[in-house]
């Protein structure tokens, strides 16, 4: 276990803990030594973290103190910042936006040496972003998602050729390649699946679908249970 992982986890049995813990019982919870815990201990009270207590006797720690909100371990926290790398890559600049802003978030919130550990890039997400919707954004898809509400839309097929549709969006599939709509389209009256890139307007209409989102992706889902989502032609 990574010495900042381990300063996560020893605060976490202190916390835990209604007596003292001598530093052989943490070791033994965190599979290393005595002598790598009393060095872990150390370096806790040099963060000012307060934990009282000596050798031989244990250690508890002080009340009134906690770690910022959704703290994570090293390894949670390399798996939130690869995420984070993935979607610098996805296109949808409100996404993108959002994930500047966690990243931020996150540097400011750990300790100093995760900190230095995140600021050392070794995680890298590479590919060009798929192609983008030009007159509107992705993040109106994403509340009318979350809202259940109708959208009214012109999507232009392979052909070339443009319909008017409205529909009832139900998800967002981020491919390669592009970002796919997923949606029940009161003119197939099915669902289907649109390219973004290809919707050229995208509105928002007074009706809701309020408790029939999950009905409806739950439809969609059972379909490929086993496989993987269909590109339903809309």
């Amino acid at each position: 276990m990574r010495k900042a992982s381990r300063l996560f986890e020893i605060i976490q049995i202190l916390k835990l803990s209604r007596s003292a813990v001598t530093a052989q019982n943490i070791a033994d919870k965190l599979e290393v030594t005595v002598r790598s815990i009393y060095r872990d201990i150390a370096a806790l009270q040099a963060m000012r973290v307060p934990i009282e207590g000596e050798r031989g006797l244990g250690y508890i720690l002080r009340p009134g103190f906690d770690l910022p909100p959704l703290m994570f371990t090293v390894e949670e926290t390399e798996a939130i910042m690869l995420g984070l790398q993935m979607l610098e890559r996805s296109g949808d600049s409100s996404l993108m936006r959002s994930a500047d802003s966690v990243n931020r978030k996150i540097a400011g919130a750990v300790p100093e040496p995760l900190r230095r550990s995140l600021q050392s890039s070794t995680l890298y997400a590479w590919g060009s972003p798929p192609q983008m919707p030009t007159d509107f954004e992705l993040e109106q898809v994403r509340t009318a998602i979350r809202e259940e509400q109708v959208l009214r839309i012109d999507y232009r097929d392979d052909r070339g050729e443009v319909s008017h549709r409205t529909i009832k969006p139900l998800a967002l599939i981020y491919y390669a390649q592009s970002v796919n709509l997923v949606a029940w389209c009161e003119l197939r009256l099915a669902i289907r699946h649109f390219r973004s890139e290809r919707i050229s307007q995208c509105l928002m209409e007074e009706r809701f679908f309020k408790g029939d989102g999950d009905r409806l992706r739950a439809e969609w889902t059972r379909a490929w249970a086993t496989t993987s989502p269909p590109a339903v032609p809309a």
